[in-house]
This record gives C-alpha cells, structure tokens and sequence, in this order.
C-alpha cells in the first residue's frame, strides 16, 4: 500500500457551538406534504434526536498561535501522528496549512457557515479557516445543532414496530486490553449474526415467507471474529475483478455446477469467472441492458434513471455491468438462496445486501428508486393481495419503471399464462401503465415494461378500491422492522412535494439542492436546509480532496467497495465520483432520516441500526468512513461489539477512517492495536480528532465457546 509521511487532514472540528441566528419550522423531509400521508405535515413536536442534547462542548482558547500550549493528560491538542509514529515539526504544519489555504476556493464561492467563540462572544470564524483543525464545529459538519430536530424525523421514530431504544451502557473505555477469540459457528467464514442466528431460525412457527431468510440478530451482539478462508487473497481491483474473482476467497462451487450452462459463473483454476450472463441474458449483460433501453427509450439509462433497484439479483451481473451506462444499481437477494450469489457480487466490486422480500418492509425509503428491475426472479408477486409487488410500489419513484423479465411475459405454459393472467390484472388495479411488452429475436426472451402514476387521479377513478389505499396514519417511509400491508399509499400532493417532479438529469443531480429542500427548514445542523445541504456538499469535497484522497497515502487503485456509516446528506459519497468507487450511504435509524435526499442525488443506500449487524457477508468492504458516529453508539450499545462487526465487514487490508471524539478516538485505535492492525494516522486537537486503520490478515487462535 501506498504510505504517506505528510499527511494533513482538513476540516475537522474544532470546540465551537453553532449559532443559529434563525430556527425555521421544522418540516419532515423524508415524508410527503400536502394531504399525502397522513402523518407528514405535523412533525413538530414528533420527533427528538437525543444525540444532540449533549454536545457540551469544552473551552478552547480564541487565540488560535496559542494552540501549543493546550495539552491533555497524554497529548497535545494538535497533535499529528504519522506513519512513523513521528510528530509533525512546527514549521512544517505552518507550510502545509499556508497550501491549504491557498489551495482553498474564494470564500465568495463557498457557502460560509459562521461560528461564534464561547470565550468572549465575539469572534467569529468562517468555514475557510487557515487551521488544520479550523475554528469551527466541525465546520458545523461534525455535530447537529442542539436546537434543531423537527426537520428530520429518524427512521426509528418513524418505524411503527421499532423496538425501544436500548438502554444504554457502560462505555468500555476503561479497558486497556482485549482477548479476541474466533467465533465458533456453523457459518465459519461466512458468519452473518442477524441471517445466522440457529436458535432464533428453530423457534420461527413458519417459514412459508422466507421468515429464515429475515434478519433475527441476537441478543447480545458478538464480539468474535470471523476465521479468513483458506488460502485468503488480497481481492482482485476493479474493473477486473467484475470477470473474474479468486477461487480462495469465495471457495463455493455449487452455484457455478447448478447455473454453469447459463453462464452465471464458471470455475476455472485459482479462478471463478463471470462471463456476465444470466439466465435472461445469454447473450451477456450489456446486450440485455442495450434491449431495455430499445424497448423505452425514455428510461434513458445513466441521464433519467440513474438509482435502480434489482430483485432476486443472481451474482449481479446486470447491476456490475450498469455501471458501464453510468447508473448505480442496488441488489439483493436471499442468503444461501442459491450459494454465495451476493458474497460473489461483493467479492466482484458490484454492490448487493442479502436481504429478501418476505414479511417485512425493505430498509429503503418510499419513492426513491428510478427504475426496479426483476430478471427472472420467482418472486409470487401477485398473491396474497399482491403485497410483495405493493412493497415495489412503495419504493418505486411516481413516474418511474418496472422491467419484469420472466417466463410468464413470454412462455405459454399453463402456470405462466395464469400468473400473467393475474399480475395483468394486479397491474391494472394499481393503476400502473404497461408501456411495452416485447420478445427478443436474438435471445427469445421478453420483458414487460410498465410505468407508475404520477399522480392520484387514477386512483380516484377506480372503481373499486382494491388494492386499497393505506391508511393516512400510515408513514410510506418508516422501514426498519416495519410489516408488510397490502395497500397503496396515496401520491405526493403539492409542487413542493417530494416526488412531485422529476429530479434533475444525472450528473447535475448530483450537485442540485433538491427542489423540496428550501430555506423555510431546519437542516440537520441547524441552519436552513438548503444552506445546509450546499455547506455540507462543500466541506465533503475540501476533506475529500485534501485529505482523504491526496493527504493519508491511501492507494485508491485498491479500493472498490465503499460505506460511509453515517452518510447525513451523502457529501462524502458525492466527493468521491471521479473515484472509481461505489458508496453504500448508511442512514442510522437513531439519525435524521435524510436517506431520501441522498436518492435524489443519485447515490443510494440504506437504513441500519449500528447496535445490530449488517446484512452482508464478512470481507466485504474496502473502505469504512465513520463521521461522529460510534460517540453517539456508546450510548446504546458496547463499542466492543460494534467494532468487532467493522472487523467483520472490512477486507483485509480495508482502511477505517473514522472522525469523532478524541476520547473515543482514543479508545478506537486501542482497540485496533489489539487487532494487529496498522495505525497509519492519528490526530487530535482539543476534543476532536481523525483516525485512519489499516486491517490485517490477522486472526486469533482460540476459538469461543459453542453459541
């Protein structure tokens, strides 16, 4: 890996407490206005974000050469470690920050986010500070405003059948040592605590809706680590880790015996190849993709539909190979459903979950995704009310597509010709259009093509109310944990509604403050919201840019696959587009739910509780960010446990970068010394600080005692 000995990060917090001149209305971003949902327009006093209550914040002093002489008990409070473990000399932080200060944009074109100093009111510092720790708040960037709450609500508040928050526990910052053990499961290599839980998978009365394919987490998270495969590999890089991956690192078979003629996967030596077929798509993936984009010219791959979502994705072959058409796509599928697919997507560099359409909602929000795509997939939309389609219909963006690519649009068997039969008439009642039907002459396969409302006009029309509409009180974007219904919930009314038009064509939508998004609301740190969101998208570039890219010596030539853990508005996955990366923006249930703005952006991602595992296999990331969130997780849960899933999650030799607290800094890189893993960077000042970790290849020799 690539090392650097001059490495300066840029725009971290300092000890400053926001001022927010003007606290606008608070207003739910994540839900409809007007008379949409019923729940939307009143969320005033609704929601609380108790993370922010106690920002007390210490003293610093306002002379800013004074620096040097403010120390902890072990630091000084601009310190900077690196590689070498050497401090950085005076004179040459001054040279750098000079750079970075002429390095910066005009202040006329960069949002300005004013802070006042506690000591004597009156100093202010702008966002452009010359500091390498700046005098600010994090740029107020780091910590949300004490004062704000109503403009997000979190998707815990939201989630209907969100259980109560835990109770919180002790910090484990008083431990100075670990004992590490290898978790001792069934699943071994492949260990998933929520996907894997035997005890909880047996107590299930039924599984006749792939309830054993739904998250059961287990009571007390594990602090274990998950063995490395035999003969584990550094992963091969992107792009050509999409053709071929190392035998080693997957060592599955199965999939490769039971789809091999299809051209899902083949084995070949050390390798598993891709040849990017699937089942729909014989004649490869882009061939298929290019047939789409024939079939409606209007779905305008990488321009209109830039966020898609794939059901039932194989070894995502068709989302690996979007990325050719400039368009991200989310897949998922069922662990073990057929071996390892989506541990083969991941290992490959093309982002997936395993995750399964069954009792429960999926963890997005409602109306974000562009395009929803089903090859093949024998997902039985049209039972059962049709509630696994309607759980479509919840996600899918008014205006936006269904590509349904399975036997019964094209075959003539008697099950086909019944289950189109019905899903023609579940379609018709949902009151989405079918703009094309067609069969390839190339491949002999067809796809159904069909477009949703934009508005409730067919809905009134109906004449009968079946599927039925939702109830008011039912919340479109509460995800986490929340049941399945089959209904349908109204569209957004208003021409400031979010899904009341379509976002802007990517690129620019990247950049665009969504036009839902004005200055009568709070933002997440306390100023307007569309203030806001430009401030961040900002800061997100500078640190990006400054640091993480040209600053830690991380070679980005290695790094494909990407999770920012508490995203806010996406800033950082926004900074890094001309990375060849992906990022997967976590929104925490306990934060504000601004999930549904980074979709409009064009990214994507998800909600997750931290204090439980994510849906994937281990290994599965190259590059973890974590901006202020494991302080906020002390509260709740043992960091112990949350760490030992960030080992689980991380390739070796991923990077962890984590901004935060300098005490639970601290207590972060103590952790990741008892791991054996390379501390590359350490840096501090006042109560703020930025680590940087590099995993490695090793593991214990114990195992713990049986589950």
């Amino acid at each position: 890996m690539m090392t650097s000995s001059t490495v300066f990060p840029l725009e971290i917090a300092s000890n400053k407490k926001s001022v927010v001149n003007q606290q606008p209305a608070p207003v739910s971003f994540g839900a409809s206005e007007g008379t949409g949902s019923g729940n939307a327009g009143d969320v005033s006093g609704k929601f609380e974000d108790t993370d922010n209550n106690d920002n007390t914040i210490p003293e610093e002093p306002s002379n800013k050469n004074d620096d040097d002489g403010v120390r902890s008990e072990e630091k000084k409070d601009d310190e900077i470690t690196n590689e070498s473990g050497d401090e950085k000399p005076d004179g040459e932080r001054k040279d750098d920050q000079e750079e970075k200060s002429e390095g910066d944009t005009s202040q006329e074109e960069q949002p300005q986010i004013e802070e006042k100093v506690e000591e004597n009111g009156e100093k202010e510092q702008s966002l452009n500070s010359n500091e390498v720790f700046p005098d600010a708040d994090q740029s107020e960037l780091l910590k949300e405003s004490n004062t704000q709450n109503g403009s997000f609500p979190t998707q815990a508040a939201e989630s209907k059948n969100e259980k109560e928050v835990q109770a919180s526990s002790k910090s484990s910052s008083d431990e100075t040592s670990y004992s590490w053990k290898l978790c001792n499961t069934t699943a071994s290599t492949d260990y998933i605590p929520c996907l894997d839980n035997e005890k909880a998978i047996k107590k299930l009365r039924t599984t006749k809706h792939y309830e054993h394919r739904e998250r059961h987490c287990p009571e007390e998270p594990p602090t274990c680590l998950v063995p490395l495969p035999e003969g584990y590999k550094r992963p091969i890089e992107w792009p050509k880790s999409r053709d071929k991956v190392w035998y080693s690192n997957v060592p599955h078979t199965k999939l490769a015996e039971y789809k091999g003629h299809q051209n899902w996967v083949k084995v070949s030596g050390d390798y598993l190849l891709f040849p990017g077929g699937g089942t729909q798509f014989k004649n490869g993936a882009l061939h298929y993709i290019d047939t789409i984009q024939q079939a409606l010219p209007n779905i305008a791959w990488g321009k209109r539909s830039r966020v898609i979502l794939d059901v039932g994705c194989g070894v995502a072959s068709f989302g690996g190979y979007m990325f050719d058409r400039d368009v991200l796509t989310m897949s998922f599928a069922p662990k073990d459903e057929h071996e390892a697919q989506v541990q083969f997507a991941l290992e490959r560099g093309i982002p997936a979950i395993s995750a399964v359409m069954g009792t429960k909602r999926l963890p997005y929000p409602s109306r974000v995704f562009d395009v929803i795509h089903c090859a093949r997939c024998r997902v039985p939309w049209h039972i059962e009310g049709g509630m696994l389609l309607l759980e479509l219909n919840r996600l899918l963006r008014p205006g936006g597509y269904f590509v349904w690519s399975a036997t019964p649009v094209y075959q003539k068997l008697a099950e086909d010709v019944e289950i189109w039969n019905a899903m023609s008439s579940l379609t018709k009642s949902m009151c989405w259009k079918m703009v094309n039907k067609t069969k390839g002459k190339l491949n002999q396969v067809g796809m159904a093509i069909y477009q949703k409302p934009m508005d409730n006009n067919c809905y009134e029309k109906r004449s009968e109310n079946n599927p039925p509409l939702c109830k008011e009180s039912d919340d479109a974007d509460a995800a986490w944990n929340v049941p399945l219904e089959a209904c349908m919930h109204k569209l957004p009314v208003g021409p400031m509604a979010r899904g009341a038009k379509w976002p802007e064509s990517w690129p620019q939508r990247l950049e665009k403050t969504p036009f839902w998004i004005d200055g009568s609301r709070a933002g997440v740190y306390g100023k307007p919201a569309n203030e806001d969101f430009e401030a961040d998208n900002a800061h997100w570039k500078r640190v990006v840019s400054k640091s993480y890219v040209n600053g830690m010596g991380i070679d980005w030539t290695k790094v494909r696959n990407v999770m920012d853990m508490r995203a806010v508005y996406g800033g950082f996955a926004a900074a890094l587009r001309d990375q060849k990366v992906w990022v997967m923006n976590i929104v925490p249930i306990d934060s504000a739910d601004t999930l549904p703005i980074i979709y409009e952006r064009g990214l994507f991602g998800m909600y997750h509780d931290w204090c439980e595992s994510f849906s994937t296999y281990p290994r599965t990331y190259d590059l973890l960010h974590a901006d202020h969130l494991f302080s906020k997780l002390k509260k709740r849960c043992k960091l112990l446990a949350v760490f030992a899933e960030v080992d689980r999650v991380l390739r070796p030799y991923g990077k962890l970068i984590v901004r935060d607290t300098a005490d639970t800094i601290n207590e972060l890189e103590g952790m990741a010394k008892s791991l054996q893993w390379e501390v590359r960077m350490t840096y501090t000042k006042g109560n703020e600080g930025l680590l940087c970790v590099e995993k490695s290849m090793w593991r214990p020799k114990e195992l713990e005692a049986s589950r």
